[in-house]
């Protein structure tokens, strides 16, 4: 069956290769590098805004001190040379909210402030969609549609190489944000697409 490059489920179009392609996270060997590479901060709406200037004094003092200098001079999110809001960044590339993870194993990574302290039922705001969402992109359109898009970065060639491994699609490693942005009956919809486009053994 040859499947279409863009497929529409609700008001949301979506490039099929978050159906075909194959990714998974390894911070074994990539150690979070999409939170401190890149030139501007990761997207963020002005409730995302909202509610990280409300949990800020949680996370406050997992910040370096140039993220903070950072966020008292220009806050916790800035306009960038595209015009989108995005999360304030240190030196040109590193999100003020970037702190360092150790890990079960005991190795150290990269991530979000945010998310930690919401893995430990410490804060409500876990971080960005648009950082959760990733490899996926995200644009909203001016009739209000949505358009996501699977976004190859070079930095994250390991966590398309343990995809294969596992063969997990992009659209089941990212089931929970996914959930998240779009409800469970979006997502139970883009499973059955994806189903019927699967080939036939």
């Amino acid at each position: 069956m040859n499947i279409p490059p863009i497929l529409q489920i609700g008001n949301v179009l979506l490039s099929s290769d978050i159906l075909t392609e194959e990714f998974c996270c390894d911070l074994d060997v990539c150690h979070g590098a999409c939170c401190v590479e890149g030139d501007a901060g990761a997207p963020v709406t002005l409730d995302e805004i909202a509610e990280i200037e409300d949990s800020l004094d949680t996370v406050w003092p997992m910040l370096s001190a140039s993220a903070q200098s950072v966020i008292d001079r220009q806050g916790v999110a800035y306009t960038d040379r595209d015009g989108d809001l995005v999360t304030s960044i240190v030196n040109g590339k590193d999100c003020v909210f970037t702190t360092l993870i150790n890990s079960s194993e005991g190795s150290g990574f990269v991530g979000c402030a945010f998310e930690s302290l919401f893995r430990q039922g410490r804060c409500k705001f876990c971080k960005p969609i648009s950082c959760a969402l990733y490899p996926i992109r995200e644009k909203t359109f001016s009739d209000g549609s949505v358009g996501l898009n699977y976004h190859r970065w070079d930095i994250c060639q390991c966590g398309r190489d343990k995809g294969r491994l596992l063969h997990l699609p992009v659209y089941k490693f990212l089931k929970e944000p996914l959930i998240r942005r779009f409800g469970e009956e979006w997502y139970q919809e883009l499973c059955d697409v994806a189903a019927q486009l699967a080939p036939q053994p």
